[in-house]
Order: structure tokens, then C-alpha cells, then sequence
């Protein structure tokens, strides 16, 4: 039996997952199809929002501590960034040379709201969900928010499948997005939240509590972590430009691919908190992290559009298991006391390692070609599963300490 937040979550996740998917999904397709967008253009759709959140991360962290009640202004910031989609719809309006660059520069904007709602988001829902039910809650919420994406991806696919290259067409996705957007606002609105009331004798002069860096486990998640989202990143520019100006693939392959991606993502999310229970989140981390590997070395094969479905089915499995675990993984490792400190840290350096990682992407296309780009993405996220295995082994000799 659900609680009404673990109810009301769910509501908001499929609503926003709509938004995202009408909108979001299809920003590098539209910057390439429409605005004639660079390779460097295309990287910064990717670079632009971690940047912003690497800038905003700490001061958004900062108020929303200072708050007794947060639900108010995460549902605000959510707001506020939705509002931007509206101003997407003009940009093919504007001088050719201004096009892509301003729709970059409305992509970061976007991001300012979008960084105060996601860190309030994270420390809103880790409050209200339970420790011991956390790890089923959210592989239930994470495959029913895959399904309403995927479902939502097919359908904009097949009723847009020869508008690639209408600019009308984008222009009521992002409007439609925007409806959405409200929608999201309604039901984080509608979370029942626990107002904290803050202690006189709290102590106000620090706006970070830098012992969260002595905890062995926390340490360990970061460094981790890192590496393996860094050569997880260090591929996304250079999948959208291989699929659109490699593989030539329209509004509809590119769909095809997402809810292929989706599909597979539905039924492994069950699989993964399953082995996670039985083993751990950092030993199933391992697994996923060099499944991953197998993603950009596999799609450097061949541009068939056919076969690039398959290699997105395959990597579904293992995004599933990404999303899953590392969230897990953050707050299993994160002292509860600490934890804001903890997700806020973990978010800021995320996003310095999410605005470089493309960029070092695009510069080995440039100077590499495609191919060999892709290729030493595969040879980077097969390390960053042996960083995740060395955890395993440090946390497995900690834990015989201990019963010794």
C-alpha cells in the first residue's frame, strides 16, 4: 500500500517525465535540423545546464536550508523554468546567426530555476520516503515513469515522423511541454510536507559542513561516482551528432531509439533492485558501469538505424540500473545528519564534471573523428567500473574489520 506522497510523487514524476520528453529530447535534433547548429553548438546543449547548476548548486542549497517549509519554493523554481519553454517557440524567429546561440543562451536560463527545484527535490523526497521502503519506491516510480516516457516518445514519433525539419512542429512540442510544466507545479504543490522548524541555537555562520569529506563511505561514493558520470557524459554530444548527421536519423528514428531504450529499461529496473538487495548497490555498480562501455563502441559499428535500435535496447538495460543505483548508492552513503551537505556537494561536483566531459567529447571528434572518440569513450567507462570495483573491495575489507 502507497502513501499519499509516494502517491502524489509519482503523479508529479509522470507529468514532468512528459514535459521532458516533449521538450528536452528533442533539443539536439532541433538545434541541428533547424538552427543549423555546430558541433561545438550541439556539445554545449549537454555542457550548458551543469555549468549553470555548478554555479548555482551551492546558493540554491543555501536557501532552501534557511527554509522551514521547501515545497513552496521548489514548485516555484519548477515553474519558472517551465515558463522558458514559451521562449523557445520564438527563437526561429530571430536573425539566422542568433538562432542557436540564443536558444543556448535560453537553455542555460533554464537551468537556474531548474538547479533550486532539483536540489530541493532530492532533499523534499528523501524526507518523505522512508529508508527501508526507499528501494522499492523508487525502482516502482522509475519503471512507471520510463513507461509514461516511452509511451510519450512513440506517439510524438509517429505523428511527427516526416516534420524533422518543420520548425512549427518543435514549436508546439515546447508549447505543449509548457502545459505540462504546470501540471508539475499542481502536484508538488500537493506533497504533504513535514515542516522542520530550525533551532535558535543552530549555528548560522556556515553555509557548508566540510567533515561530510572524513566519512570513508561518502569519500569513496564521490570519487567513484564521478569517474564513472564523467565517462558516461563524455559520449551524449557525440551520440546526438553521430545519429543525426551520421546515421541521418529523423524525429521518428530518434524516437524510436528513446522508447527502445525505454522499453528495455521497464523491465530490468525490478532486476536491478533485486540484485541490489541481494549483493549491494556498489557491486551491482560495477556491472552496470562496464555494460555502459559496451554503448558508444557498439554504436560506432554501423549507422543502420535498425541495428542503432538494438544497441539503444542493450543500453537500456544498464541506464535503468544507472538510475537506480547511483541515487541509491548517494543516499546510502550520505550520513543522515549531513545529508543536504552530502547531495548538495555531490551535485555541484557533478556538475563541473558533466560541463567538461562533452566538451572533451567534441574535441576528440574534432581531432579524432567520430569513430575513435567513441572508442576511447568505451575504453574510459570500462575504467570507471574498475573505480566502482575497488570500492566494493575497500567497503567488503571494512566491513570484515568490523565483525572481526
Amino acid at each position: 500500500m502507497r502513501t499519499y506522497n509516494e502517491k502524489i510523487s509519482i503523479y508529479h514524476g509522470m507529468v514532468s517525465t512528459v514535459a521532458t520528453n516533449l521538450a528536452s529530447n528533442y533539443f539536439p535534433i532541433f538545434a541541428i535540423s533547424i538552427l543549423g547548429a555546430s558541433n561545438y553548438q550541439v556539445g554545449l546543449i549537454s555542457s550548458l545546464p551543469p555549468l549553470v547548476a555548478l554555479i548555482m548548486t551551492i546558493p540554491a542549497a543555501v536557501i532552501l536550508n534557511r527554509l522551514e517549509e521547501q515545497k513552496k519554493t521548489v514548485a516555484l523554481s519548477v515553474l519558472w523554468a517551465r515558463v522558458l519553454f514559451l521562449l523557445l517557440i520564438g527563437v526561429v524567429y530571430l536573425q539566422s546567426s542568433m538562432q542557436a546561440w540564443t536558444f543556448l543562451l535560453i537553455i542555460a536560463l533554464m537551468n537556474v530555476p531548474g538547479t533550486i527545484s532539483n536540489v530541493g527535490w532530492q532533499t523534499l523526497i528523501s524526507g518523505m520516503i522512508s529508508e527501508e521502503r526507499r528501494g522499492t519506491f523508487f525502482s516502482d516510480r522509475n519503471r512507471l515513469l520510463t513507461l509514461v516516457g516511452m509511451v510519450t516518445t512513440l506517439i510524438i514519433g509517429i505523428v511527427m515522423k516526416k516534420e524533422t525539419d518543420n520548425a512549427a512542429a518543435y514549436q508546439t512540442l515546447f508549447f505543449i511541454a509548457f502545459g505540462f510544466g504546470v501540471l508539475e507545479v499542481v502536484f508538488l504543490m500537493k506533497h504533504k510536507e513535514t515542516i522542520q522548524l530550525k533551532q535558535v541555537k543552530e549555528p548560522k555562520n556556515s553555509s557548508m559542513d566540510w567533515s561530510i569529506f572524513k566519512d570513508r563511505g561518502y569519500k569513496w561514493f564521490l570519487i567513484a561516482a564521478l569517474c564513472f558520470n564523467f565517462t558516461w557524459q563524455m559520449a551524449w554530444g557525440l551520440f546526438n551528432i553521430y545519429n543525426v548527421k551520421y546515421a541521418h536519423a529523423t524525429i521518428l528514428w530518434i524516437s524510436i531509439f528513446s522508447v527502445a531504450n525505454q522499453l528495455v529499461q521497464i523491465f530490468s529496473y525490478p532486476l536491478w533492485k533485486k540484485w541490489a538487495d541481494q549483493k549491494s548497490n556498489t557491486l551491482m555498480l560495477v556491472w552496470v558501469a562496464a555494460g555502459m562501455a559496451t554503448a558508444p563502441l557498439l554504436n560506432a559499428l554501423s549507422t543502420n538505424l535498425y541495428y542503432l535500435t538494438f544497441v539503444s535496447m542493450t543500453s537500456g538495460f544498464f541506464v535503468s540500473g544507472t538510475v537506480l543505483l547511483l541515487f541509491n548508492l548517494l543516499l546510502e552513503q550520505s550520513p543522515k545528519e549531513k545529508r543536504t551537505y552530502c547531495i548538495t556537494t555531490y551535485n555541484v561536483l557533478l556538475s563541473f564534471v558533466a560541463f567538461i566531459a562533452p566538451q572533451i567529447g567534441i574535441w576528440l571528434l574534432e581531432i579524432g573523428g567520430i569513430v575513435n572518440a567513441l572508442n576511447i569513450s568505451t575504453v574510459l567507462r570500462f575504467i570507471s567500473a574498475l573505480v566502482f570495483l575497488l570500492m566494493y573491495m575497500k567497503s567488503l575489507k571494512v566491513s570484515m574489520k568490523v565483525s572481526q
